[in-house]
C-alpha cells in the first residue's frame, strides 16, 4: 500500500493492524481494489497468492503497477505507452552515431543509447565523443552513475547482467527508460513552449514585413503616378511631324515598357494586401490599416486618373500628327515631283547640244533621230508634270508653308529649264534630218559589201576548219575518200580569189565618197563586223594550209595501208585457229557424253587428245603476237574475221578446262570402279542412264531429271526421301547432279561397303583378340606407310592391363567413318 501511495501520489485507506494471515489478506485486497479503481484489470491475481509468497503473481502485480503509474501515461503522437516511449527514444537518439533503438532489450546492451539520451538533454554531464562501442559495461555504468547522481534516477539495473544476457529483460529496461522520460518531461515542456513563442513571433514578423512592403510599394506607385500625370496632361504642340512622331513613340514606349511593370506592381500590391489581411484574420490579429492616402481605393482612384490623362494624351497626339501630316505630305509630294523632274531633265540640255551625229553612221543617225522623236514624245508627256509641280507650289504658298521661299525658287528654276529644252529640241531635229540624207548613199554600199562578204567569209571559215580538222579513219577506203575531197576543194580556189577582188572593190568606192564630201569614214561596217583586212588574213591562212593538208593525208594513207596488212595477217591465222578450237571443244564434249570401250582405253584416248591440244599451243602464241601488233597500232576492228583474240582465248581456256574435266571424270570412275568393285558393264549402264536423262547434254542433271532417272530404275520416292538423296548427291545445293555424284550414289546403293564394325573386327584379328594394339604389331602386319599413319593418329589406350604405348583401335575405326573425332 505504501508503494502505491508513493507511485500514484494518492492516499489509500488505512491498513489493518495485525500480523495474522487474514490481516495481510485484507490489506492486500485494499491495494488490489485501489489498482482496480484506476482501470487496471488484474487477471488471476488474488490476495491469497500474494500473501502466500507466490513469486510469479507478486512480480506480475508489481509490473502491472509500474506499467499503470510509470509508463501508461507516456503518449507520443497518439501511440500506445510502449510504442510512444520507443518513438520518443528513437527521435532523441537519431542524431547519434552507433545508436539504433529498435526495441527495449538488445538495442540498449552497449550503453550508448542511455548515454545518448542523457547527452541530448544534459550535454554537460557526458562527453559522448569519448564513448566507445566496444566498452558496453563502461558505457552502462557511466549512464547509471550520472542518472543516479544528477537526475535522481535510482540504479535499477546491473551492467554485467545486461551485457551478458543475450536478450535483456524488456520490462526492466522499459521501466528504467521511462524514468528518463519523466525526468526530462519538464525540459520537453519548456522546449514546446519556446517553439510556440517562436512560431507566434515568426508569424508576427512576417505580417510586419508584408505591411512594410505594402507601404513601400504603395508609396513608389503613387509617386510614379504623380510624376507621370503632368507629362500626360501637357498639350504643347510641335512645329514638325517628326517631333510629334517622337512624342508618340515616347508614349508608346511608356505603354510598352514603363507602364506594364507598374500594372504588375499594382496587381501585386492588391494581392499582398489581400494576403496580409487573410493572414491577420487567420492568426486572430487586427486588420491592417495602411497610412493615409495609401489605401487600395486611393491607389485605384489615382490609377483611374492616370488612365484618363493617358487616353486624352493619346487622342491629342494622333490629332496633332494628322494635322501636320497633311502639310508634310504636300511638301514631300512637291519635293518628290520636283526631284523626279530634275532627275529626268538632268543631262538633257547637254545631250541636245551634242554634235554626235557628225561622226555617226547612217544607222546611228537614224537611231539618233528615232531616239530624238521618242524624247520629243517624252517631253510633251512631262508637260503635265511640270504643271503639277507648279500647282503644288501654289497650294503650299496658300497654306503658308514655313519653307515656301525655297519651294518658289525651285519651281521657277524648273519652268525656266523647261522653256530652254523646247528650243534645243527643235534645233537638234533639223540637224539630224540633214545628216540622214547624206549617209543613205554610203549605207547602200555598206549593205552590198555585207551581203557579199558574209557568204565568202563563211566559205573561208569552213575551208580553214576543214583544212585543220582532225580526222579519225580506220581503213584505206576512208583515207582515200578524204584525199579525193581535198583535191576537189583545191579546184575551187581560183573562183574564190575572183570573188575576193570584187568584195574589196566595194569598200574602195565607200572610201572615195567619204573623201569627196569631207566625211570621216566609219571604222566598222554597221551590217557586219568583218573588214577587208579580215578577209585578206583568212585568205592567206587558206593558201598556207592547203600544202600542209596534202602531206598529212599522204602520211595517213600510208599508215592505213600498213594496218590493213596487219588485219589480213591476223584474220588468216584466226580463221584457222578459231574453227579448230571450236571443233575440238565439240569433239571433247562428244567423247565425254558417249565414251565407248574400257575406262583405261578411254583414258588413253583422252590423254592423246590432251597432247594434241598442248602441241597446238604454238598457233595460239603466234596469233597473240599478231594481236599485239594490232594493239600497238591502235587497230581494234577487223572485218576479215569474226574471231577476236578474246574469243580465241575464251575458247582455248574452255577447251583446256573441258579436256581436264573429262580426264578427271574418267580417273574418278576408275577409282570408283576399283574401290567399289564395279564392272565395266555396270559403269556403261550408269553412263547410259545418266546420258538419257541429261536433257541439256551438259554433263549434269537437274533435280527433276534426276528424280525421273531414279524412278526409271525402280526407286519409290517420297518428298522426304528424295530431299535426303539430294543432300547426298548435291551437298553444296548447286541445283545439279554431276555424273561423278551419280556414280557415287549408285555405287553406295548397289555395292557392299566396309563398315566401322568390320574395320574394328579386322584390327582385333591383328591384335590377337585384344582390345588394344601395339605399334610393333601394326608395323609387323601393315605396310610401313599405313602402319605409321595409324600410329600417329590412334589415341593411347586407357583401359586396364595394357602395356605402355598401347593404342585404341576401336576409337580410331569409329573416327574413320565419322562416328567420332579422329
Amino acid at each position: 500500500m505504501l508503494l502505491l501511495e508513493v507511485i500514484s501520489g494518492e492516499r489509500l485507506p488505512r491498513p489493518d493492524k495485525g500480523k495474522m494471515r487474514f490481516h495481510k489478506i485484507a490489506n492486500v485486497n485494499k491495494a488490489l481494489d485501489f489498482i482496480a479503481s484506476k482501470g487496471v484489470k488484474l487477471v488471476s491475481i488474488g490476495a491469497e497468492e500474494i500473501v502466500d509468497g507466490n513469486l510469479k503473481m507478486t512480480l506480475g502485480m508489481i509490473w502491472t503497477i509500474i506499467l499503470r503509474f510509470a509508463i501508461q501515461d507516456i503518449s507520443v503522437e497518439e501511440t500506445s505507452a510502449k510504442e510512444g516511449l520507443l518513438l520518443w527514444c528513437q527521435r532523441k537518439t537519431a542524431p547519434y552515431r552507433n545508436v539504433n533503438v529498435q526495441n527495449f532489450h538488445t538495442s540498449w546492451k552497449d550503453g550508448l543509447a542511455l548515454c545518448a539520451l542523457i547527452h541530448r538533454h544534459r550535454p554537460d554531464l557526458i562527453d559522448y565523443a569519448k564513448l566507445r562501442k566496444d566498452d558496453p559495461i563502461g558505457n552502462l555504468n557511466t549512464a547509471f552513475e550520472v542518472a543516479e547522481k544528477y537526475l535522481d534516477i535510482p540504479k535499477m539495473l546491473d551492467a554485467e547482467d545486461i551485457v551478458n544476457t543475450p536478450k535483456p529483460d524488456e520490462k526492466a529496461v522499459m521501466t528504467y527508460v521511462s524514468c528518463f522520460y519523466h525526468a526530462f518531461a519538464g525540459a520537453e515542456q519548456a522546449e514546446t513552449a519556446a517553439n510556440r513563442i517562436c512560431k507566434v513571433l515568426a508569424v508576427n514578423q512576417e505580417n510586419e514585413k508584408l505591411m512594410e512592403e505594402y507601404e513601400k510599394l504603395a508609396s513608389e506607385l503613387l509617386e510614379w503616378i504623380r510624376r507621370t500625370v503632368p507629362w500626360l496632361e501637357n498639350r504643347t504642340g510641335e512645329p514638325s511631324k517628326n517631333t510629334m512622331q517622337r512624342k508618340l513613340e515616347d508614349f508608346r514606349d511608356y505603354r510598352r515598357l514603363h507602364k506594364p511593370p507598374r500594372v504588375q506592381e499594382k496587381c501585386q500590391l492588391e494581392i499582398n494586401f489581400n494576403t496580409l489581411q487573410t493572414k491577420l484574420r487567420l492568426s486572430h490579429r487586427p486588420a491592417f490599416m495602411p497610412s493615409e492616402g495609401k489605401l487600395v481605393s486611393d491607389i485605384a482612384n489615382a490609377w483611374r486618373g492616370l488612365e484618363q490623362a493617358e487616353k486624352g494624351y493619346e487622342d491629342w497626339l494622333l490629332s496633332e500628327i494628322r494635322r501636320l501630316e497633311r502639310l508634310q505630305h504636300l511638301a514631300e509630294k512637291f519635293q518628290q515631283k520636283a526631284s523626279l523632274h530634275e532627275a529626268w531633265t538632268r543631262g538633257k540640255e547637254e545631250m541636245l547640244s551634242q554634235r554626235d551625229y557628225e561622226s555617226a553612221s547612217l544607222q546611228e543617225v537614224r537611231a539618233l533621230l528615232r531616239r530624238h522623236e521618242a524624247f520629243e514624245s517624252d517631253l510633251a508627256a512631262h508637260q503635265d508634270r511640270v504643271e503639277h509641280v507648279a500647282a503644288l507650289a501654289q497650294e503650299l504658298n496658300e497654306l503658308d508653308y514655313h519653307e515656301a521661299g525655297s519651294v518658289n525658287s525651285r519651281c521657277q528654276a524648273i519652268c525656266d529649264q523647261w522653256d530652254n529644252l523646247g528650243t534645243l529640241t527643235q534645233k537638234r531635229r533639223d540637224a539630224l534630218e540633214r545628216m540622214e540624207k547624206l549617209l543613205e548613199t554610203i549605207d547602200q554600199l555598206q549593205l552590198e559589201f555585207a551581203r557579199r562578204v558574209a557568204p565568202f567569209n563563211n566559205w573561208l571559215d569552213g575551208a580553214v576548219e576543214d583544212l585543220q580538222d582532225v580526222w579519225l579513219v580506220h581503213s584505206v577506203e576512208e583515207t582515200q575518200s578524204l584525199v579525193t575531197a581535198h583535191e576537189q576543194f583545191k579546184a575551187t580556189l581560183p573562183e574564190a580569189d575572183r570573188e575576193r577582188g570584187a568584195i574589196l572593190g566595194i569598200q574602195g568606192e565607200i572610201q572615195k565618197i567619204c573623201q569627196t564630201y569631207g566625211l570621216r569614214p566609219s571604222s566598222a561596217n554597221p551590217y557586219i563586223a568583218l573588214s577587208p583586212q579580215d578577209i585578206n588574213t583568212k585568205w592567206d591562212t587558206v593558201r598556207k594550209l592547203v600544202p600542209s593538208r596534202d602531206q598529212t593525208l599522204q602520211e595517213e594513207l600510208t599508215r592505213q595501208q600498213v594496218n590493213e596488212r596487219l588485219r589480213r595477217q591476223f584474220a588468216a591465222q584466226a580463221n584457222t585457229v578459231g574453227p579448230w578450237i571450236q571443233g575440238k571443244v565439240e569433239e571433247v564434249g562428244r567423247l565425254a557424253a558417249g565414251m565407248a570401250g574400257s575406262l583405261e582405253e578411254q583414258m588413253v584416248g583422252l590423254r592423246q587428245q590432251e597432247q594434241n591440244i598442248i602441241n597446238y599451243k604454238s598457233n595460239i602464241d603466234q596469233l597473240e603476237g599478231d594481236h599485239q601488233l594490232l594493239q600497238e597500232n591502235l587497230v581494234f576492228d577487223n572485218k576479215h574475221t569474226v574471231y577476236s583474240m578474246e574469243h580465241v582465248r575464251v575458247g582455248w581456256e574452255q577447251l583446256l578446262t573441258s579436256i581436264a574435266r573429262t580426264i578427271n571424270e574418267v580417273e574418278n570412275q576408275i577409282l570408283t570402279r576399283d574401290a567399289k568393285g564395279l564392272s565395266q558393264e555396270q559403269l556403261n549402264e550408269f553412263r547410259a542412264s545418266f546420258n538419257h536423262f541429261d536433257r541439256k547434254r551438259n554433263g549434269m542433271m537437274e533435280p527433276d531429271d534426276f528424280r525421273a532417272c531414279l524412278i526409271s530404275m525402280g526407286y519409290d520416292l517420297g518428298e522426304v526421301e528424295f530431299a535426303r538423296i539430294m543432300t547426298m548427291v548435291d551437298p553444296n545445293a548447286a541445283g545439279v547432279v554431276t555424273f561423278q555424284a551419280f556414280i557415287d550414289f549408285m555405287t553406295r546403293e548397289t555395292a557392299e561397303t566396309d563398315t566401322a564394325e568390320q574395320v574394328v573386327a579386322s584390327f582385333k584379328i591383328l591384335a590377337g583378340d585384344k582390345n588394344y594394339i601395339t605399334p610393333e604389331e601394326l608395323r609387323q602386319e601393315l605396310p610401313a606407310e599405313q602402319a605409321e599413319y595409324c600410329i600417329h593418329r590412334m589415341a593411347p589406350y586407357k583401359g586396364a592391363g595394357a602395356p605402355a604405348g598401347a593404342l585404341d583401335y576401336v576409337a580410331f575405326s569409329s573416327a574413320l567413318y565419322g562416328e567420332s573425332d579422329l
